[in-house]
């Protein structure tokens, strides 16, 4: 099981990501359920929790307004998964990591692959 937590992205590119991640793993929550903006002037912050399996079919590119940022944080497998699914949809760059004895937890940039 992994946590994503995406911030600086748009409520639709928050939607696309986590529909991507849909696609290869069960969330904690229903695929009709998307992210909302609310009211306010601080940064939106968008996380749901996924747990990977190994039946998964890489994608293709799939284009992204503009572009944001993720935390993914878990188990060092889920992790992996999770990467893994994002960088065959969308051009990731790790920014920063941490571990630990059980989890990892990694910071990542995406946008649209080109």
């Amino acid at each position: 099981m992994a946590t994503v937590s995406l911030t600086g992205a748009s409520k639709e590119g928050a939607a696309t990501v986590f529909g991507v991640l849909r696609t290869a793993s069960p969330a904690d929550r229903p695929s009709d359920d998307v992210p909302q903006e609310q009211p306010t002037d601080r940064a939106a912050v968008w996380c749901a929790e996924f747990e990977p399996t190994q039946e998964w079919i890489p994608t293709d590119p799939i284009p992204l307004e503009g572009s944001g940022t993720a935390t993914l944080q878990g188990d060092y497998g889920a992790v992996d998964q999770l990467f893994e699914f994002l960088s065959s949809a969308f051009a990731v760059q790790q920014w920063g990591a941490a571990s630990e004895d059980q989890e990892q937890e990694i910071d990542l940039w995406f946008t649209t692959k080109r």
